[in-house]
């Protein structure tokens, strides 16, 4: 009787296990993500509202850091009210604005999104509470998912004392309900300058929904944010215009 072939070759062996290995990584991720989720964040109280800048007139903008901004932008794509929502650089000089340098973790900037609204249609109250809910886990320091180093930071740049106080206010409002299972690390920082990312990061999730990173790190926020906030979702996103 003949002996019988093993069923894997010693390749076959290894390139199984390389496959288990990133199906696992993958899987840690995911269960990493979801149990930072929280079940509920709760929107600004009053107090909160009261101290944000009054919806008012015309156009208002905040820059939100959040991880990679490819995420970020397409959630706030998604959001009704919002008019563009451009990744970019903050927190550093002009001159480092680039995303070589930014990769490098010590140009100061975090990876970011200049979002600009429509206050008549959605509030600034109404984005932090989906940044915070959807867009990214506050809890997380100089990471988000796979990501890490400095420039993958949770941010929320001020452009005047108004933002500055309410979204202070509304961290202090989250830690003290322990909204999450950590305390919330986002930096909360003035804005220095923004500055627009390369076209090629513009859109990014919007034009390969198909990337392995898109489907498994941000097609779920916008599944969440559709979810958790109906009224302002929309299923067409609001893209920048690319040269």
């Amino acid at each position: 009787m003949t002996e019988p072939k093993p069923l894997l070759s010693r390749f076959d062996t290894i390139a199984l296990a390389l496959a288990v290995a990133v199906a696992c990584a993958l899987a840690w991720f995911t269960l990493r993500s979801s149990e930072a989720q929280p079940q509920g964040v709760p929107p600004p109280s009053p107090q909160v509202l009261a101290m944000l800048p009054a919806p008012g007139d015309g156009l208002q903008t905040v820059v939100l850091a959040g991880g990679c901004f490819w995420g970020v932008q397409a959630v706030f794509q998604h959001t009704k009210g919002v008019v563009s929502a451009v990744s970019g650089y903050a927190g550093g000089e002009a001159a480092t604005a680039t995303y070589g340098q930014v990769s490098g973790g010590d140009t100061g900037h975090a990876e970011a999104v200049q979002i600009t609204f429509d206050a008549k249609q959605v509030s600034l109250a109404q984005l932090l509470h989906i940044f915070f809910s959807v867009a990214h886990d506050p809890t997380e320091l100089n990471r988000q998912g796979p990501d890490a180093g400095a420039e993958y930071r949770s941010a929320a740049f001020f452009s005047h004392a108004a933002q500055q106080q309410g979204v202070n206010a509304y961290i202090a409002q989250l830690n003290t309900a322990k909204a999450f299972p950590a305390p919330i690390v986002t930096e909360v920082a003035p804005l220095k300058g923004f500055y627009p990312a390369e076209p090629h990061h513009q859109n990014y999730a919007s034009r390969h929904p198909d990337s392995p990173y898109i489907a498994q790190f941000d097609a779920p926020k916008i599944a969440a944010l559709q979810r958790v906030f109906p009224a302002v979702f929309r299923d067409a996103p609001v893209l920048v215009a690319l040269p």
